[in-house]
């Protein structure tokens, strides 16, 4: 899940790491909408970016679960160095914009971090806590868009440099199932209504895709 709407989402400012970016009015709303979005989906745990507005957008959902969030520093925002604060508008003149939009792999920010080394650090971190975790059952990482879209580009066997073509948007869902042998991307940005392709399939236990395609039902998936 990425992180509800937050203040600097519509500031035009690239927050980054910024301390004390929180929510805005309506990132609270769809924070607290959570509750009644995922109530049929059993949570066995809550993992978190360790920045203020992944840990307010999961802070109900978790309450009402009785679940302790987990702070997972490689799920964090990616490091924009010195572009972190500046305004997009700004950004778009710099040379390495034209990089970061049609080569992100080759990307790496002034004084910050490399997107192809974000992608590095998500995936083996979600991976890790899916081995820890998911037996037929689901968790939760609350998490930046880059980081997600990193993350999607990986299980959907795509290269980095083709992950600007995938969409995040504030307080999306997007659900991927981790087998033996490779990862089943179930859903991508989803903003609401039927939760039930979150949900594992009865039997899960195969990592063999379905031949012709499935029947179009969340167990099937």
């Amino acid at each position: 899940m990425r992180h509800a709407r937050s203040s600097a989402n519509g500031s035009g400012i690239l927050a980054g790491r910024s301390a004390g970016v929180g929510l805005d009015e309506t990132g609270a709303g769809q924070a607290a909408g959570l509750v009644d979005r995922l109530a049929g989906v059993p949570l066995r745990q809550v993992v978190v970016s360790p920045l203020q507005r992944c840990r307010e957008t999961v802070a109900g959902l978790a309450r009402a679960r009785e679940l302790a969030p987990v702070e997972e520093p490689d799920l964090t925002e990616v490091d924009y160095g010195e572009w972190t604060g500046r305004k997009i508008s700004e950004l778009t003149q710099e040379p390495l914009w034209r990089v970061v939009q049609q080569h992100p792999s080759a990307a790496v920010f002034p004084a910050g971090e490399g997107l192809a080394q974000v992608q590095a650090r998500a995936v083996a971190a979600v991976r890790a806590w899916d081995r820890r975790l998911a037996d037929d059952e689901v968790w939760l990482a609350c998490t930046h868009g880059d980081v997600i879209k990193a993350v999607l580009a990986d299980a959907l066997g795509m290269h980095l440099d083709a992950f600007q073509r995938i969409v995040v948007d504030p307080c999306s869902v997007s659900v991927v199932r981790y087998t033996e042998t490779r990862p089943f991307v179930l859903k991508v940005n989803d903003t609401g209504g039927d939760v039930s392709g979150l949900l594992p399939p009865k039997d899960s236990s195969g990592s063999d895709a379905v031949v012709g395609g499935t029947a179009g039902t969340a167990q099937s998936a």
